[in-house]
């Protein structure tokens, strides 16, 4: 990136004590359960649910399905903007590591998984509405992304991603609503069934200007597709154990924050239209607030204009115009 722009990157550990910094998005998935009184609760239940996950889906060699465990960090990134040493909060993701008790050995896994933003918040929940003001159906404006898609890239092409992690991330989020998804004949051994759709979603067009591409997977023993968004190959550049992290951590987020899909009591059809209204599903014993989630994705969305897009608009826009990827 030109100029004094550089990122940064801070670990924390994710385990059933973690509570989150004030700095933190508390719209992320990991932050949300980490509030309130049963947050301890919370936390136990869905390492635990995701350890279960991953060792259902890592058959072979685990008679017991008690083999593998997954430990979780956040990976928070930065970007000092100008060079003072003082970075604004940027992106959150989560990198997993296997650990194999049988072998006594600990396995590096993916890093992305979870994925939080705070210039997507300012785009989704700033810039979207206000563009759609008495218009009949959603739409975007022409550069919608275009700032998030290119720090995205020069992120994973800086000194801090590079020195500190080998394959490029894989991301993991919900199908969208407003979609229909079609199942083919391919078949992962780990993945499951694939879906495709017939036109791509908002969220879909917006992790592609991060230079990101998307499939659509059900696992084995999944009642519903995921998204799998992953800049190279996500059949060949990864192994099994590492895509059944990224798989067992995010089928149990979305099973918590999205159980008329992802908890569903019936598995998706051949042609399958997600829906948050059907009523056939089951509850996690997992406490969490959607709608308060819905309301700080705004607050952090206007933090992100006050704090990063207003004051370095000037500067951003010259980036832009002359640094494009």
């Amino acid at each position: 990136m030109n100029g004094k722009f550089s990122f940064t990157l801070k670990q924390v550990v994710f385990d059933e004590n973690y509570y989150p910094a004030d700095s933190t998005r508390l719209t992320t998935n990991f932050a949300n359960l980490a509030r309130g009184e049963h947050r301890q609760e919370n936390l136990r239940n869905a390492l635990r649910m995701i350890d279960n996950r991953f060792n259902a889906l890592a058959q072979w060699d685990n008679p017991e399905g008690n083999r593998y465990s997954v430990e979780l960090a956040i990976i928070s990134v930065g970007l000092d903007i100008e060079g003072k040493g003082d970075p604004i909060p940027l992106i959150d993701m989560l990198y997993t590591t296997i650990v194999d008790k049988k072998l006594g050995k600990r396995i590096n896994g993916i890093l992305g998984n979870n994925f939080s933003s705070y210039v997507r918040d300012y785009d989704f929940s700033i810039v979207l509405p206000e563009h759609n003001k008495g218009r009949g159906e959603l739409r975007a404006p022409d550069d919608f992304g275009d700032l998030h898609g290119n720090l995205f890239r020069h992120f994973i092409r800086s000194v801090a991603y590079t020195e500190n992690f080998d394959k490029l991330p894989v991301i993991c989020i919900s199908v969208s609503s407003s979609q229909t998804y079609h199942r083919i004949d391919n078949r992962h051994p780990v993945l499951g069934v694939e879906y495709v759709n017939d036109s791509l979603s908002l969220t879909d067009q917006y992790f592609g200007k991060m230079g990101l591409k998307v499939r659509y997977f059900m696992p084995p023993g999944g009642v519903a597709p995921l998204a799998f968004y992953c800049a190279g190959d996500l059949l060949n550049d990864y192994t099994n154990l590492e895509l059944i992290s990224t798989i067992s951590t995010m089928e149990v987020f979305q099973k918590i924050y999205r159980p008329e899909i992802y908890n569903a009591n019936a598995a998706a059809p051949m042609v399958y239209r997600p829906t948050l209204t059907q009523q056939d599903y089951s509850l996690t014993r997992i406490r969490y607030d959607r709608e308060e989630r819905s309301r700080l994705g705004v607050q952090q969305g206007q933090f992100a204009a006050e704090h990063f897009i207003t004051p370095h608009r000037a500067t951003l826009e010259r980036w832009l115009a002359s640094d494009r990827p």
